[in-house]
């Protein structure tokens, strides 16, 4: 049994159309959408995911900006530049490229972040109105993942998921996305004491550990369909997931690559993001 692959990429082009036909309808109005992206230091993999949604917004016509501070930018500079952002109304989201420099206080400045404006979905209040069941802005790569399960129409209702991860950026809104969907959901770790006997009873399994091949075959259940978030750089260079690809995707019905898969479904539910902020504010504003 080789699995089908669940590519991230034609997924995320396919909805790049209906983006544009949004902008399209936002400029008949006066209004184009605009991303600001805040970044601080000169983290490789954080320039290569800027460089990536610069290019998804020029491809859909939203209006994309960046900023950037050394190394040794001080927090109080970051709140000042977020705070000046809130108040632009040419910009509708607000993209803090994570992770930041251990020294910054990352929540105070995630914080900082107009909830109206969090495209990341990071924002306290955006976060408790997704528990409360009203999700206004859902992180992307869990929105991303919940996506690609629709589009693969695999049945989330009243299927066992396992979610390995427990951060508030993946990993727990994860679990509450797929417990509003009528899955029964149990989340684990890389700590969890017998991480198989969860997996292997998974018929929907979300790798979101950041330990690579941590997930291998042998803990996969037949026909499950397999998601992986981790991104992974070897010593080598390459980049690899959370999930033993070779060996699960022997076992599994559908799977997701690395690179290829969630990361660019990431980038495309903060798009999804930017245009809904825009179209909001448009809808609040007199005379559009």
């Amino acid at each position: 049994m080789a699995a089908t692959l669940i590519d991230g990429v034609a997924i995320a082009h396919e909805l790049y159309a209906g983006f544009k036909e949004r902008v399209k309808a936002l400029a008949g109005r006066g209004v184009q959408p605009g991303l600001a992206a805040i970044v601080i230091g000169d983290n490789p993999a954080s320039e290569a995911y800027v460089r990536t949604k610069a290019r998804a917004c020029a491809e859909v016509g939203v209006h994309s900006v960046q900023h950037r501070f050394g190394a040794d930018g001080s927090e109080d500079e970051v709140i000042g530049l977020i705070e000046r952002l809130n108040a632009d109304p040419a910009i509708h989201g607000i993209l803090v490229q994570l992770p930041l420099p251990l020294r910054l206080n990352s929540e105070r400045i995630l914080q900082t972040v107009d909830a109206r404006k969090d495209v990341d979905g990071f924002n306290w209040c955006n976060l408790g109105a997704m528990v409360a069941g009203h999700p206004r802005f859902s992180p992307c790569t869990p929105l991303g993942v919940m996506t690609m399960l629709e589009r693969e129409r695999v049945a989330v209702e009243g299927s066992t998921a396992v979610v390995i991860g427990r951060s508030v950026i993946v990993g727990k809104p994860m679990a509450l996305m797929l417990i509003a969907r009528g899955a029964t959901v149990t989340v684990c770790n890389s700590k969890t004491r017998d991480l198989r006997e969860y997996t292997s009873r998974a018929d929907i399994l979300i790798a979101a550990a950041g330990r690579p091949g941590l997930v291998q075959g042998s803990m996969v259940k037949t026909g499950a369909v397999v998601i992986d978030v981790g991104i992974n750089r070897l010593p080598d260079g390459k980049l690899t997931g959370d999930v033993e690809f070779a060996s699960a995707s022997r076992v599994a019905s559908r799977i997701t690559p690395v690179p290829g898969g969630v990361g660019r479904m990431t980038v495309a539910m903060l798009i999804a993001n930017t245009v809904t902020a825009a179209e909001r504010h448009a809808a609040q504003s007199p005379g559009r």
